[in-house]
């Protein structure tokens, strides 16, 4: 096959202006941040507001609103509109846009301290690692801002009132006042507030949970809405939805708890017991609405839960088939409400009881409605994979059906969800035969229901379907049969043409495509380690350039492309920049120096954040924007998008939650697939999953040890990145910073090599988190390779040594490298560095 290499140039453009495919992005991005906001109470409809209205506005979000976290997932755009420009935009009165303005201020002061500070403790141009890890363990603290003195000529009957908070890379969030609980200041504000106004509207502007006690107090709170962190075009979002233009259609993808205990993990969860190096995973696979649901804990807001501005009816259940290993049902979605309106059906399964405890209820299925008008229908069609009703069974490293009654619940959330049907299973049915993986290194005493509890409640649902006459198929284990996995070695899971190229490569390519390019690390290597586009996280090497072997960029996300604005060019050559003006908006960059050469522009767009991206519960609308980003890849010439973050929320003080989707892996594996499939529709463009696996806490999150139990981790942690890869074939994964029941997941061969390759049939690549074989001595670049992982990054010299002193000693074997760099050519190959 004749490839031809593109030739590479300056990413971005020299004109300033807004560019016509900007604004085009923005507008999907207003698209997904307006359908994924979640209304959560609205008491007497005191929204949508009229439109043209008074309205007081207030809190750090109001001005100054919260577009995404911090790290490698934030985004330089060109502007972002925040919730007090998009109200005046939408034509809404603000009666305190002075109050707004005193706090812009104070905003901006606080920001300019914080700034102060932590250059104070590195210096300015230190090195990157150095002033990364002080800027990432010192989160800015968003001030409350003045007191709530309403004017005279304030009429405004409704006021909003947004609490913000700040996450990112590195830090986990605190359970403590000012982080998950209100600071006094805010809790006084907010009382100043509902003394002074009718109705009061609060708005979640936080990448997680956050305490909502207060919720009891205030008789006046008539509405509460979570908005996330909503992107650069999230104020305009807001308004859409306020101004009912937008009907909310969003959905929660976590429990939302009474009080942070309620959290099954919440004593032991990363510093709150005092120790970040172990992180024991003592309740199993009962983490969110498994927990909540199975052991009847009460909860504020459940999974699934969000209010629309009209009312809908979910009727007619029909099995329409059954074969194939899958079931496919059917309902029909009913506006009976008086303004048009989209609804997600949701579909979950009860499961029998048996050898195996199992939690009460599993998401198997979902869908979302187009708009409806008021009194029109639509039918919606789901296919339910059985594959999603198995559980694994450690004794036998099998994924099995048992025996019984699965029941299949229907309805718009969790909590209302009707027992609509389901299918009996005569006898035991092993669907997939494996092998025992992820042994445990230490003792773990997993939480565990009452004896008999899953029996009884799967007894009962089978009486409920009978009582109710419901349609409950048949199911016969002598219809299936047994996939058995057959396991092969690192060095045979290659494609034989690539293999044949690496086989022309001498030694030293070989390691120099192993581990990227040091010589691009601009003198740190922490997420803008590319010089080809500035800003970029990395790039793989050069060094076989003249044999056809293009290299590719590699660029952060998972808000969209994480890119420095703009750079120089001088003399035909790129003017380095340094690390810091890739963060924050350039804040710790000081810009009053002149920079020799042209100026080009890389203005991304920041879309919202993964976790608002899940609450859309809307597939097509995630290809859509998966496809808008890799329109952007296209033209700033980016390979791989090192996105989407997809793990699972295991408590909302995980600093990075906001990246990832859900408390959910069916939600996790399903939206990330979507997005896989926006962004490799575009040629030679592709995403990389991370992190992979169990990187649920920032804390230590280079040396915490993650203790978890084989069922577990399959069922809850990996089944997420396991749906992604059957449903989507990501160009890349991308392997955590932490340990595996004592084992790097960057040098685990059970990990990259068993399960992705081998159980899943994951054909692409896999690379390294930035830096990971520099902290941990038994974290290494050989050890990568064995495993199965293809790609140290960004690329550092020490990776080099190690690999040339492994092979001189037969501890690193030639054929591993070389299946691992075959894998890497074959991506390469695909790229859209190759002319079509």
């Amino acid at each position: 096959m004749t490839r031809t290499l593109k030739e590479r140039t300056f990413a971005g453009t020299t004109n300033p202006e807004i560019q016509p495919w900007e604004t085009e992005h923005r507008k999907v991005a207003r698209r997904a941040a307006a359908e994924g906001i979640v209304l959560l109470k609205n008491e007497e409809h005191v929204l949508p507001l009229k439109e043209g209205s008074a309205v007081a506005l207030y809190g750090a979000g109001a001005g100054k609103t919260i577009k995404g976290g911090t790290g490698s997932g934030d985004v330089n755009e060109r502007e972002k509109v925040s919730i007090c420009e998009g109200m005046k935009n939408a034509g809404f009165q603000i009666t305190t846009e002075a109050w707004v303005n005193r706090y812009n201020e104070i905003y901006d002061k606080a920001r300019q301290d914080w700034k102060n500070d932590i250059l104070s403790r590195t210096g300015y141009g230190a090195d990157t690692m150095s002033f990364f890890e002080v800027y990432s363990t010192t989160p800015f603290n968003m001030p409350a801002g003045d007191k709530i003195e309403k004017s005279a000529g304030d009429e405004a009957e409704n006021a909003i009132y947004v609490l913000s908070r700040i996450a990112g890379e590195g830090m986990d969030r605190l359970a403590d006042k000012g982080d998950y609980y209100l600071k006094d200041e805010e809790y006084e504000m907010l009382a100043d507030i509902c003394a002074n106004y009718e109705n009061v509207i609060v708005v979640i502007n936080a990448g997680a949970q956050v305490d909502l006690s207060f919720m009891d107090e205030f008789t006046n709170i008539k509405a509460l809405l979570t908005i996330v962190q909503p992107g650069m075009e999230g104020g305009n979002a807001f308004a859409d939805v306020v101004s009912g233009k937008v009907n909310p259609s969003g959905k929660l993808t976590d429990t939302w708890a009474y009080k942070y205990e309620d959290y099954p993990n919440a004593e032991t969860f990363s510093h709150n017991n005092g120790n970040v190096e172990t992180e024991v995973y003592e309740e199993g696979m009962y983490v969110g609405y498994r927990y909540f649901d199975t052991f009847d804990v009460p909860v504020r807001y459940g999974f699934g839960f969000g209010l629309s501005y009209t009312d809908f009816e979910i009727n007619d259940y029909c099995l329409e088939s059954l074969e194939n290993k899958k079931m496919t049902v059917s309902v029909q979605v009913k506006n009976t409400g008086k303004v048009s309106g989209k609804e997600v059906v949701q579909v979950y399964t009860s499961l029998p009881g048996g050898i195996l405890e199992k939690e009460a209820h599993r998401l198997v299925a979902y869908a979302k409605t187009s708009e409806l008008k008021p009194d029109e229908s639509e039918k919606i069609t789901v296919e339910i994979s059985l594959e999603h009703l198995t559980s694994y069974d450690e004794k036998r490293a099998a994924w099995i059906l048992e025996s019984g009654f699965y029941g299949i619940w229907i309805g718009s959330s969790l909590a209302d969800a009707k027992l609509c049907g389901g299918v009996k299973l005569d006898n035991e049915v092993i669907l997939r035969q494996v092998k025992n993986l992820f042994p445990l290194k230490q003792e773990l005493d997993e939480k565990t229901q009452t004896s008999g509890k899953t029996s009884s409640r799967a007894k009962e649902a089978e009486k409920l379907a009978a009582e109710q006459k419901l349609n409950v198929a048949q199911l016969y284990a002598a219809d299936f049969t047994t996939e058995v996995i057959e396991y092969k070695k690192n060095g045979e899971l290659c494609e034989k043409d690539a293999l044949d190229f690496v086989n022309t490569l001498t030694e030293k390519e070989l390691i120099d495509l192993a581990a990227g390019d040091p010589g691009k690390a601009q003198g740190g290597n922490l997420g803008a380690a590319g010089i080809s586009v500035p800003g970029s996280a990395g790039e793989t090497h050069r060094c076989a350039i003249d044999k056809g072997l293009a290299s590719i960029v590699l660029a952060d996300g998972p808000a969209g492309l994480r890119l420095m604005k703009y750079y120089h060019v001088n003399d035909g050559s790129i003017v380095t920049m340094p690390f810091e003006f890739s963060l924050e908006g350039g804040l710790f960059y000081d810009d009053s120096r002149e920079l020799p050469g042209e100026r080009y522009y890389q203005y991304c767009t920041a879309i919202p954040v993964g976790t608002l991206l899940a609450q859309t519960w809307n597939r097509a609308l995630i290809r859509e924007v998966g496809a808008m980003i890799g329109t952007e890849m296209e033209y700033f010439g980016v390979t791989l998008w090192l996105a989407p973050g997809m793990n699972i929320h295991r408590n909302p003080l995980c600093g990075r939650n906001f990246e990832y989707y859900s408390e959910d892996p069916y939600v996790a594996g399903t939206i990330a697939a979507a997005m896989t499939e926006g962004v490799q529709s575009n040629y030679g463009c592709g995403t990389t999953i991370k992190h992979f696996a169990c990187n649920n806490q920032e804390d230590n999150r280079m040396g915490s040890d993650s203790v978890i139990s084989e069922r577990t981790l399959l069922e809850v942690y990996l089944k997420g990145f396991e749906i992604a890869v059957r449903e989507s074939q990501p160009l890349s994964i991308m392997t955590s910073y932490n340990l595996i029941n004592g084992v790097h997941a960057a040098n685990n061969y059970d990990l990259c090599t068993e399960t992705a390759r081998n159980e899943w049939g994951f054909k692409g690549m896999i690379m390294t988190d930035w830096t990971t074989t520099e902290v941990d001595e038994k974290c290494t670049a050989s050890g990568c390779m064995r495993a199965g992982n293809d790609l140290v990054m960004p690329g550092c010299f020490g990776d080099h040594d190690n690999m040339h002193k492994e092979l001189a000693e037969g501890t690193l074997k030639i054929e591993d490298l070389k299946a691992c760099i075959a894998r890497l050519v074959s991506v390469i190959w695909k790229s859209n560095q190759y002319l079509q």
